[in-house]
């Protein structure tokens, strides 16, 4: 099959459709999460047992990262794009319909697997965009991502409360067809000879990591922010939920559409990474999130100091992230997807760690323990920005 230019340029329609599919994707994994109560209610299940309906998802997420998003380095994208989409469709009709929690885990762990198709989506994005265009591109489908994650609780609780927590695996599940029907519609044909098979693929997503550089250094920038994200979010609700606030699970949900402001006002970093300033956008980025801390530090005595905390961290962490993307698609194209592998495989053991750190931080020293983890961990991406801040090439030309 023939190669698409890299320098054909995305229209305006296609990179909106793009945006909302990777949104619609990444926010099957997040469905689960304000229904868990309900969920377990319906099927009798402890907490724990609960539980691992999010685990199923987030380790289908981690596998499919691994084992699917290289094959766009293998097999025409447009093809495995859709065929993978319809696949996440398919994973929620088994939820939706489940009537064990066996039958519900292999539904969510199914949808988690395939959703990986929205990191098959991005890089694909970049390549299609003009070279001058690209971070600016990269930012809107960024955009499109962190807001399905963000609006997924909200959407999700407001469709159980209307009718019941199968509501949105029904509704999501038939988007996900109809998106999977534009998306052959309107992707042009696309395939990269790698000359590689597929344990080869595998192999060298490892040696991507052991001889670049900029690859490790801005995948763990990306591990720590989005881990900071997780800290966040993962213990927020707990506060939420407890005096002074004594806020109802829905309310809690629509805190989600704060964060969604946030991610919104990042997408302007793909332009300004456009104009050679990555590197001033990851410092400033990694400056407000340490920042953002302060405020969110003092949100058991304001409200008001949360909602302005969330803005700015959910700003830093989107901005962070689709700086890092930007640059580290135009280091090898005829790899992007490996890249993408290797670079979202650290951003979601980030984000597993941020979850973990959050609960055992808010368990044993409340919120104040929490605030102070994710200090830690903005410390600690400084010191990472700042030793390997030389392998960028923008950087480095300067130095």
């Amino acid at each position: 099959m023939k190669q698409q230019p890299e320098h054909s340029g995305l229209s305006p329609l296609l990179t909106v459709i793009i945006a909302t599919a990777t949104g619609l994707a990444v926010a099957s994994n997040y469905y689960a999460q304000p229904l868990l109560e309900t969920i377990a209610q319906n099927f009798n299940l402890s907490v724990n047992q609960a539980g691992f309906i999010v685990t199923a998802a987030q380790l289908g997420y981690a596998v499919g990262l691994l084992l699917l998003v290289p094959l766009g380095d293998m097999f025409e994208r447009r093809s495995l794009i859709v065929f993978m989409t319809l696949l996440a469709a398919g994973g929620m009709l088994v939820t939706a319909t489940s009537s064990t929690l066996s039958m519900l885990i292999l539904g969510t762990a199914l949808t988690g697997l395939f959703s990986v198709v929205a990191q098959l989506l991005v890089p694909l994005a970049a390549t299609l965009a003009h070279p001058a265009k690209r971070g600016k591109t990269v930012g809107m489908i960024m955009s499109g991502l962190l807001l399905g994650i963000l609006l997924a609780r909200t959407i999700s609780g407001a469709l159980a409360a209307i009718g019941g927590w199968q509501t949105i695996y029904w509704v999501a599940s038939v988007l996900m067809i109809m998106m999977a029907v534009i998306l052959w519609r309107a992707l042009p044909s696309y395939k990269v000879h790698s000359g590689l098979n597929y344990p080869q693929l595998l192999k060298s997503i490892f040696s991507l990591f052991c001889f670049t550089p900029l690859l490790r250094t801005r995948a763990l920038l990306g591990a720590l922010s989005f881990a900071n994200f997780s800290v966040l979010w993962t213990s927020m609700a707990f506060l939420l939920a407890s005096p002074p606030f004594n806020y109802s699970e829905g309310v809690i949900g629509l805190f989600g559409l704060v964060g969604a402001a946030g991610a919104l006002a990042a997408s302007r970093a793909g332009h300004l990474v456009d104009k050679g300033k990555a590197g001033l956008t990851t410092s400033v980025g990694l400056i407000l999130l340490l920042l953002s801390w302060i405020p969110i530090s003092l949100a058991k005595h304001s409200l008001w100091a949360l909602i302005m905390g969330i803005l700015v961290l959910d700003l830093a962490v989107q901005a962070v992230h689709v700086t890092n993307q930007s640059v580290i698609y135009r280091i090898m194209p005829e790899a992007r997807n490996r890249l993408t592998a290797g670079y979202m495989t650290s951003y979601f053991v980030g984000g597993a760690l941020g979850s973990v750190l959050s609960a055992a931080a808010y368990q044993h020293t409340g919120w104040n323990g929490v605030a102070a983890t994710g200090g830690v961990l903005c410390v600690l991406n400084l010191l990472t920005w700042w030793r390997g801040k030389q392998h960028d090439p923008q950087e480095a030309s300067s130095l």
